[in-house]
C-alpha cells in the first residue's frame, strides 16, 4: 500500500512541478508547452484528427506494427532460444548472426530493409521484429543454460525421453525468464518504433512525433510521447499480469 503512495505521489510532483514551471514562464512555452495547452491539443486531435487521421488511427497504426511484430518475433525466438539453450549445435548456428546484429543501432540497417522490403508496413514490422527477437532468443539461451542439471538428470533417470523433458523440466523452469524477456522485448521495441515511422510514414505515434517536432508543435509532440508513455504501461502491465497466471510461484522460492 505504501508503494503504491509512493508511486502516485511521484506522479502528483511531476505533474506540480508542470503546472509551476509553465505556469510562472520559466520556460519558452515552445520548448515546454504547459499541461493546459496539451490538453487542448489532445481535445482538438481527438475531434478533428491530425493530418487527415484520426488520433485513434495514429494510436493504431503504432500498436498494429508493435504488436504484429512482437507476435512474430516471440513466435520465432521462444522456440528458437529454447531449443538453442538445449542444445550446443543449434546455439553455435544461430548465435553469431543474433550477436552481430544484436548491438548494431536499428537505423544501421533500417535502409537495407526499406531497399528489400518497400517504404510500407512491411519493412517497419520487419524493423520492430528484429528488435524484438534478440531480447527474447538472448532471454531463453541464459533462461535454458541455468537450470540446475539435477533437474535434467532426475528427470532421465526416471526414464524421460528427450522431448518430455523438454516439455516437462525445461520449459516450466524456464518461464519466468521468458516472460522477463518478452517484457524487455516489448520496451525496446516501442522505442525503436519512433525510428521504424521515420522513413515514408503517414500516420502512427511516432511519425506524428516527428512531424509535430518539425512544426514547433511541442504541445502535440508532448501529447504523442505521453500517449505512448501511457500506452507502452497498459502493454506492459497486460504482460505482468499474464506472467502472474502462468508463474505464480515466481519469486516465492
Amino acid at each position: 500500500m505504501f508503494e503504491k503512495v509512493l508511486t502516485f505521489g511521484t506522479i502528483a510532483v511531476i505533474l506540480a512541478l508542470w503546472f509551476a514551471v509553465t505556469g510562472l514562464q520559466l520556460v519558452d512555452p515552445k520548448l515546454v508547452p504547459s499541461p493546459q495547452s496539451v490538453w487542448t491539443a489532445f481535445l482538438d486531435i481527438a475531434q478533428n484528427g491530425y493530418r487527415n487521421r484520426t488520433l485513434f488511427q495514429h494510436i493504431g497504426a503504432s500498436l498494429g506494427r508493435l504488436i504484429a511484430a512482437f507476435l512474430l518475433a516471440a513466435a520465432a525466438a521462444v522456440p528458437l532460444g529454447l531449443a538453442s539453450g538445449f542444445n550446443a549445435k543449434i546455439r553455435a548456428v544461430l548465435e553469431p548472426v543474433i550477436e552481430f546484429y544484436r548491438p548494431l543501432p536499428p537505423l544501421a540497417y533500417y535502409t537495407i530493409l526499406v531497399l528489400w522490403l518497400g517504404i510500407g508496413d512491411q519493412s517497419k514490422i520487419a524493423l520492430l521484429l528484429l528488435a524484438c527477437f534478440a531480447p527474447v532468443y538472448v532471454s531463453c539461451v541464459a533462461a535454458v543454460i541455468k537450470i540446475n542439471q539435477d533437474y535434467l538428470n532426475c528427470a532421465y533417470a526416471v526414464g524421460a525421453g528427450r522431448w518430455q523433458v523438454f516439455l516437462h523440466v525445461v520449459f516450466p523452469a524456464c518461464l519466468p525468464d521468458v516472460l522477463t524477456g518478452l517484457r524487455t522485448a516489448l520496451g525496446v521495441g516501442y522505442t525503436t518504433l519512433v525510428s521504424a515511422e521515420m522513413v515514408a510514414a503517414t500516420s502512427g505515434l511516432g511519425w506524428m512525433v516527428l512531424d509535430a517536432s518539425r512544426l514547433l508543435r511541442s504541445d502535440i509532440t508532448f501529447l504523442g510521447i505521453i500517449i505512448m508513455g501511457i500506452t507502452g504501461v497498459l502493454m506492459d502491465r497486460g504482460l505482468r499480469l499474464l506472467e502472474r497466471r502462468l508463474v505464480p510461484w515466481k519469486g516465492k522460492e
